[in-house]
């Protein structure tokens, strides 16, 4: 039975949600599943990515294929990079503190490049929706000789 990782759409008509599902790869998009990960939403800016970590490492290190979009999905959360990592401690090349260490710092530097990417969309939404008020020239008063 070959085991997928991959999107399951919900939502309505173009506002797409997906939840990632672990499903049997003969079932349909969005039929059976076995476990939920976790959620994925692209309509929001930067999109919200809400995983399991744990539970996808295991599904991973069982033999479960992600789809290739939810192959970057968890290259960004950084689940591929976990399992990089202890594979690494399983051959010996490293302690798994040291691989944790490791794994700490990747995740403190990319969650600063999220939120600078985060606090640039809020600017620009907030720019967008409040433009600078421009004043405009009030008419100059009438003259004598016109009517009005």
């Amino acid at each position: 039975m070959p085991v997928k990782i991959r999107l399951q759409r919900h939502g309505s008509k173009k506002r797409p949600f997906y939840f990632i599902v672990v499903a049997d790869g003969r079932s349909p998009r969005d039929g059976k599943f076995i476990q939920k990960l976790g959620t994925y939403n692209p309509q929001t800016m930067p999109s919200t990515i809400q995983l399991d970590r744990q539970k996808a490492l295991e599904w991973l290190e069982k033999g479960a294929q992600p789809t290739d979009t939810v192959r970057k999905l968890l290259s960004y959360k950084g689940v591929l990079y976990l399992k990089h990592l202890l594979r690494g401690v399983g051959l010996g090349l490293f302690d798994e503190a040291t691989a944790m260490e490791k794994f700490q710092k990747w995740h403190s530097e990319h969650e600063e490049q999220f939120r600078k990417k985060q606090e640039a969309a809020m600017r620009q939404r907030r720019a967008q929706r409040n433009p600078p008020y421009q004043r405009r020239d009030r008419r100059p008063a009438p003259t004598e000789g016109s009517e009005g």
